[in-house]
């Protein structure tokens, strides 16, 4: 009896094991994806930030799970014509593309950054270069802000492909531009920090863009508060099915919207939703050649009081500047905003309260040639907060003149002014982090 009791003993212990490794479900798959780093290596670059940005770029790479069937890397330089340092089928460990990384050269001359974008594309989907068909597509661009030609066209064309695009501002540059290249939402797409404090960002960035690299099957992204996008690998070809795709709020399934899609599709967007809201996205292939699994997922949309989502810096002088930024959703439940501004290399932070009936305001008492943190705060009637911060850079003021002989009319005293408002401690950790509500 022995025997058997010890045998049944066996098989039940099996059977549970079984039956619990069913309920968790297949175990997370290695990330997989190409991913391809975009340096602005032109002349407006100083040698010591293209080293500093270099060495970021071999630490980022360093841990990250490169191989044959995991996460492969690219480098293009951004100069008067684009540079493929190496492709993605030369390296197949972190230490080497750290190794190559930290063995480039600055390439000078212009800054083509569209030119480089559209190198990059062809780079992100062309098999001669080591890219794989089927895989998530990752840019990074690290970049002063500048560039010599157009970057909106060029970028638009990756992001309708299902390229994630990561932002990395070290400097100066047109904010609303940047925040229109990088993927949604800005906040995780969009990094402000200076060249010296790159490493402040690097675990963040990493763990996003191995969360861009997870998705080997149906996945939500570029969430809105009205939109999402959706992506899938590669299941199907054009004449071997069609895809229908299926979203439905969460315990509405009667109110399901459907699209069909054909075989070679990989992603499509839903627009019109509701804030705030859970749906249920189902992803069924039709095919007569195999059968293949329904796959499905759910995803939150943002709340309807979301905002400022964007904010630009113009009238820019030695001692002052105009931060503007798009109004938050949902006006009326807005009981108005409050900018904070200080150094980045330390120091107090003042504070300006703005009604809610205006979207911009004017900083007064800055540093000529300093670099300052702006934050932006929409406060709702609901009690939350929504917030944005942007990296600007005052120039540096005219050489002083030599001061001319004391007048009649020099001597006269101004009235003193309105009191400049009381210095605060406390700016966010990191340019470009949008606070979340509380």
């Amino acid at each position: 009896m022995l025997p058997w009791t010890a045998l049944a003993l066996a098989l039940g212990l099996w059977l549970a094991l079984a039956r619990s490794g069913a309920e968790r479900g297949p175990p997370a798959s290695a990330p997989q994806g190409d991913l391809l780093f975009l340096l602005d290596s032109s002349a407006s670059v100083s040698h010591y930030e293209f080293s500093r940005v270099r060495e970021f770029v071999g630490q980022l790479v360093a841990p990250l799970p490169l191989g044959a069937g995991a996460l492969r890397a690219s480098l293009v330089h951004v100069g008067s014509q684009p540079h493929s340092e190496f492709p993605f089928d030369r390296h197949s460990s972190g230490q080497a593309v750290q190794d190559a990384i930290r063995a480039s050269a600055q390439r000078m001359g212009d800054t083509n950054t569209g030119l480089a974008l559209a190198f990059a594309k062809e780079q992100l989907f062309a098999e001669a270069a080591g890219a794989r068909p089927g895989v998530p597509k990752v840019l990074v661009w690290v970049t002063d802000g500048g560039s010599s030609d157009p970057v909106g066209p060029p970028m638009q064309d990756l992001k309708d492909l299902g390229v994630t695009v990561f932002i990395v501002s070290t400097g100066r540059g047109n904010l609303l531009e940047l925040s229109a290249a990088a993927s949604a939402p800005v906040e995780k797409h969009l990094l402000f920090v200076d060249v010296d404090d790159l490493h402040i960002i690097a675990q963040q960035l990493r763990s996003s863009i191995l969360d861009a690299m997870q998705p080997q099957q149906l996945h939500a992204s570029e969430v809105t508060h009205s939109s999402v996008r959706l992506a899938w690998p590669a299941l199907l070809t054009a004449d071997s099915g069609y895809y229908v795709l299926e979203l439905a709020p969460s315990g509405e399934l009667g109110a399901a919207r459907r699209q069909q899609l054909p075989g070679d599709a990989t992603g499509w967007t839903w627009a019109g939703l509701e804030p705030d809201k859970e749906y249920e996205v189902s992803l069924l292939p039709e095919s007569n050649v195999r059968l293949l699994a329904p796959q499905r997922v759910r995803v939150r949309t943002l709340p309807g009081e979301a905002g400022p989502e964007r904010i630009v810096i113009s009238h820019t002088r030695p001692r002052s500047l105009r931060v503007s930024w798009a109004p938050a959703l949902g006006p009326a439940a807005v009981l108005g905003y409050v900018v904070q501004f200080g150094p980045l290399r330390g120091g107090a932070a003042q504070r300006v309260e703005v009604p809610a009936g205006l979207n911009s305001t004017t900083l007064q008492g800055l540093s000529p040639g300093a670099a300052y943190l702006v934050t932006v705060t929409a406060a709702f009637r609901s009690g939350r907060e929504r917030a944005l911060s942007a990296k600007a850079c005052t120039p540096a003021g005219e050489r002083s003149r030599a001061p001319r002989p004391p007048g009649p009319a020099s001597l006269a005293l101004s009235p003193p002014g309105p009191p400049e408002p009381r210095a605060r401690v406390g700016l966010p950790a990191a340019a470009g982090e949008a606070r979340t509500g509380r």
